[in-house]
């Protein structure tokens, strides 16, 4: 992995501060801003960046509630999040990115791409969705309510599998482990309000004003967002394209990070 930059921090709308790290050269044109999974950092990155070339600016933040980042109280909203994403670009003096987002960071990133769709440069979604299903807001707060009364670690065996292959788990144990310190790090009211957020999105009306180039990476045994809700993005989202990563679940920029990064290089050109 590259070494991760210290934080630097932006200030939201409404004050919380966003944390993120800056790797590669500021000046250049090329830029990318990164958005990492639910109970994640932007450590999450690390790995895809080393694969990116100094020559790309990448900015990998903190979501709210999550690393550094300011813990508001709730609820939390995914519009929200994609206006904390635009908050970094602007401490950055960033007019355009192309933005890239893992799972629930995908949501982000879609929600960014609807809402500003002058500051999206290209759009990177990797084993992510618009809107979880009908049973999403129970099936969300039932996940959010476990770590409540049991902990974050009661949700450890659940998550690791679902992340990961288990011939990934196997040959590469220091990268489950870095998941599940981050994971087990986190707040769990925020987690928990994280969790109702993505129960109650739905951004399918939004996804045939998407006019960026766009591309759709999906790992071929995710359980968590299946290939049929990769595809759903891909038939919905004019001129994308859909990647199915054989052997590989849920977290695919850690089991595939060249792909990601190849992904990222290619939407970042100019």
């Amino acid at each position: 992995m590259t070494q991760t930059p210290h934080p630097q921090f932006a200030s939201a709308q409404d004050g919380t501060r966003i944390a993120y790290a800056l790797h590669g050269d500021p000046a250049s044109r090329r830029r990318i801003a990164l958005v990492h999974s639910l109970a994640m950092d932007h450590t999450f990155w690390d790995s895809v960046v080393a694969h990116l070339g100094t020559d790309v600016a990448v900015a990998a933040i903190d979501a709210r509630g999550h690393g550094r980042s300011g813990r508001p109280a709730g609820p939390y909203r995914v519009e929200t999040f994609a206006d904390d994403l635009a908050a970094v670009l602007d401490a950055l003096g960033w007019e355009r990115a192309a933005v890239g987002g893992a799972s629930m960071g995908g949501s982000v990133a879609l929600a960014f791409a609807i809402r500003h769709p002058g500051r999206t440069a290209g759009l990177g979604l990797f084993d992510t969705t618009a809107w979880y299903g009908a049973s999403a807001p129970a099936d969300w707060e039932d996940r959010g309510q476990k770590a409540v009364r049991e902990g974050l670690a009661s949700l450890i065996a659940f998550q690791e599998t679902r992340w990961f292959t288990d011939e990934f788990r196997s040959a590469h144990p220091d990268v489950v482990a870095r998941c599940k310190e981050v994971f087990l790090a986190n707040d769990v009211p925020a987690y928990l309000e994280t969790c109702r957020m993505l129960g109650n999105m739905d951004q399918r009306g939004g996804l045939a004003g998407i006019a960026v180039p766009t591309r759709i990476l999906v790992g071929e045994e995710d359980y968590a967002t299946p290939v049929a809700m990769a595809q759903a993005l891909a038939d919905a989202i004019a001129g994308s394209t859909l990647r199915v990563l054989p052997r590989a679940r849920h977290l695919s920029p850690l089991e595939y990070p060249q792909d990601v990064a190849a992904c990222l290089r290619e939407l970042a050109r100019g």
